[in-house]
Parts: structure tokens; C-alpha cells; sequence
């Protein structure tokens, strides 16, 4: 018996790691999809000149597609979902996007240095979190109270047309999602997030706000002001 008991013990582990490199290769493929599949979106958009949606119904699609891709998390409906999440927010890129090519004069330069600013950032968090195996579950809190405060003020600089209160939430966009990328990977390793559709989520919307946030911070620097 102690020997059975050996045995199941010493294989625990290796059953583990091979369940979280299992949900760390579903999550990348599966992130590496969504976001092509959101870059053709954000094209029709550019390409159709379609005006840029009202922020409630950004948010209202955004927090429908959400809930229904949690709902559906564990079955293959789940997969429907979130490509219509990342199709949805793929959609509601392109028209910002079109906005800084044609208002600013270096616009072409401020995308691309925002996308390669935000590969880079996600490749050495990532890469990071990957490497050195530690736990970032201590920044659940922070991250949590952290976004919605950045939330309630992006709103409000918005609707008070607040540029310096916007770009100040920008900052903050950008240091939270660069934890949230650090958390999200780490409890991939760590066994905290054992659903790769979720975790494909999280860091999809890491990604496309830290895109966005140094869209506007970049497009400030230049001089020119959205």
C-alpha cells in the first residue's frame, strides 16, 4: 500500500505540469487566433469607413458577449463566443484606428509604434512571468480595485471632456494592464486558471487596452490630441 501510495504521489506532480502546459498551449493558440481574427474585423472596419460606435454600446456588446463566453466557458459554445467578443472589439478598433491615421500628420508611425510597444510589453511580461515561475496572485486586489477606479475616470474624462484626466487613466491603463498580464499568465502556470477560454479573455483584453492606452499616450507626445 505504502508503495501505491508512493507511486500515486510521485506522479501528481508530472500529472500537474502537463494539465498547465496543456492550458498555457490552448490559451496561446487560442489568444494567437482571436487576435487575427480581431485584426481582420478591425480591417473591414477601416475599410468600410465605418463610424465609431457610442461608448454604451461598446460597453453594453462588450459586457453581453462577455457574459454569454463565461456562461459558455466549459463547452464548445464557449469558442462561438469568444470570437464573437474579440470580432466585436476587433469591430469597434478599426474606427479608432482610422481616427489617428487620418487626424495625425505622423499617424502611420504612432500605430505601429503602439502595436510593437504593445507586442513588446506583452512578449517580456509574459515571457517573465513564463521564466521565472513566481506568483503574482497578490495583485488580484490591487488590479481589481485598481480597474475601476481607471474605469470611472476614463468615463469621466470623457464625459466631461477632460484631455489630461484621459490621458492620466491612460498611464494607469497601461501599468494595470501590464499586471494583469503578469497575474493572468502566472495563475496559468500556477494552477489558479485551469480554463483556457477565460484566461484567452483575459489576456485579449489586456492586450487591447494596452494597445489603445499607448495609442493615446504616443498620439499626446506627438503634439496632436484626438
Amino acid at each position: 500500500m505504502s508503495m501505491l501510495q508512493s507511486t500515486v504521489v510521485r506522479t501528481r506532480p508530472r500529472d500537474s505540469a502537463l494539465a498547465t502546459n496543456k492550458v498555457l498551449r490552448n490559451t496561446y493558440a487560442l489568444l494567437s487566433a482571436t487576435l487575427l481574427f480581431s485584426a481582420v474585423t478591425a480591417g473591414i472596419a477601416m475599410v468600410t469607413r465605418m463610424p465609431p460606435l457610442n461608448p454604451f454600446i461598446t460597453l453594453g456588446g462588450y459586457f453581453l458577449l462577455l457574459f454569454l463566453t463565461t456562461r459558455s466557458r466549459n463547452s464548445a459554445m464557449g469558442l462561438v463566443w469568444v470570437f464573437a467578443l474579440t470580432g466585436f472589439m476587433g469591430l469597434t478598433l478599426g474606427p479608432i484606428v482610422s481616427m489617428y491615421l487620418r487626424v495625425l500628420p505622423n499617424g502611420p508611425q504612432v500605430v505601429m509604434l503602439a502595436l510593437g510597444g504593445t507586442g513588446a510589453i506583452f512578449l517580456g511580461l509574459s515571457g517573465y512571468a513564463l521564466a521565472s515561475r513566481k506568483d503574482f496572485s497578490f495583485l488580484g486586489g490591487f488590479l481589481s480595485i485598481g480597474i475601476l477606479v481607471a474605469f470611472l475616470g476614463g468615463l469621466a474624462g470623457w464625459l466631461f471632456a477632460i484631455p489630461m484626466l484621459s490621458l492620466a487613466v491612460s498611464g494607469m491603463f497601461v501599468l494595470l494592464m501590464s499586471a494583469l498580464i503578469l497575474f493572468q499568465t502566472s495563475a496559468i502556470i500556477n494552477g489558479g486558471e485551469t480554463n483556457y477560454i477565460m484566461a484567452t479573455v483575459t489576456l485579449y483584453i489586456a492586450i487591447y487596452n494596452l494597445f489603445l492606452s499607448l495609442l493615446q499616450i504616443l498620439a499626446a507626445l506627438s503634439g496632436n490630441r484626438n
